[in-house]
């Protein structure tokens, strides 16, 4: 009985599989057609099924984009970018849109030490740190093994330098891969859907207004209070917005 529903779960499987790209391929048609509208209605679609990927992003970015659709055209290229990080397309496209925006904000740069590193730690995802700390394990052990059983000196001396190497390349590895889930769990980005939204300096509407945000600005939350968050922008500024103004990145 399992090994039949198994087989239907693996069938229905291929068949959304089968559905999902005839509809993204139908969708890629609409878009080369000029048909933009019609074409996010077919990769919303395929959203709704659960399926996500850096290439439906970045189409339903490029879409937003050809209507002028500021925030939504940001959103969902910062979503591909979440998916495949430091893709070049994908980079030079958020560039091109966030021309659009009204909102110039200041970037306050890291320094020093502080910048290389977090530099080198966004190179790779949590996962493909952790797998490459993995596989150093594994050339770790299997040194070990030649220097364990090798006869000639001269091998056993290069295996045990190999071995060492592999041991520290792999604690760096793993330093790398925790200060990433760090950075990951802190990183809370939203981006502006509001056309004009008032950021106040607490979450109640009766405040003092600090300073207003436009469509499409990046902007990162970090607390919640009932329909309230509180947001920081790239210079240093914090406030709170109302919750329906903005919208999860890191929403799957």
């Amino acid at each position: 009985m399992k090994r039949i529903l198994y087989i239907l779960s693996f069938l229905l499987c291929l068949s959304v599989f089968a559905q999902n790209q005839a509809q993204f391929d139908k969708a890629n048609a609409l878009y080369n057609d000029g048909k933009y509208a019609e074409a996010i209605d077919n990769y919303m679609a395929i959203l709704e099924t659960g399926k996500h990927s850096s290439d439906l992003y970045f189409n339903l970015a490029n879409a937003h984009y050809k209507l002028n659709n500021i925030a939504p055209s940001i959103y969902y290229y910062e979503k591909a970018l979440l998916l495949n990080p430091n893709d070049a397309d994908i980079e030079n496209n958020i560039a091109f849109a966030k021309n659009m925006t009204i909102d110039a904000i200041d970037v306050v740069p890291d320094a020093g030490f502080s910048k290389l590193l977090n530099t080198t730690t966004n190179k790779m995802t949590f996962d493909n740190w952790s797998k490459l700390a993995v596989a150093l394990v594994f050339v770790f052990v299997m040194l070990f093994l030649v220097y364990y059983f090798a006869y000639s000196t001269l091998k056993k001396r290069l295996a045990f330098i190999g071995s060492i190497s592999a041991l520290i390349l792999m604690f760096i590895t793993l330093a790398f891969a925790f200060h990433k889930y760090n950075l990951d769990k802190i990183d809370n980005p939203a981006i502006i859907f509001a056309q004009e939204s008032k950021v106040r300096s607490n979450p109640n509407s009766r405040s003092e207004e600090s300073f207003r945000l436009h469509e499409g600005t990046k902007v990162q939350v970090v607390e919640a209070y009932n329909d309230w968050n509180k947001i920081k922008l790239s210079d240093g500024k914090t406030g709170w917005i109302i919750s329906k103004d903005l919208k999860l990145l890191k929403d799957f």
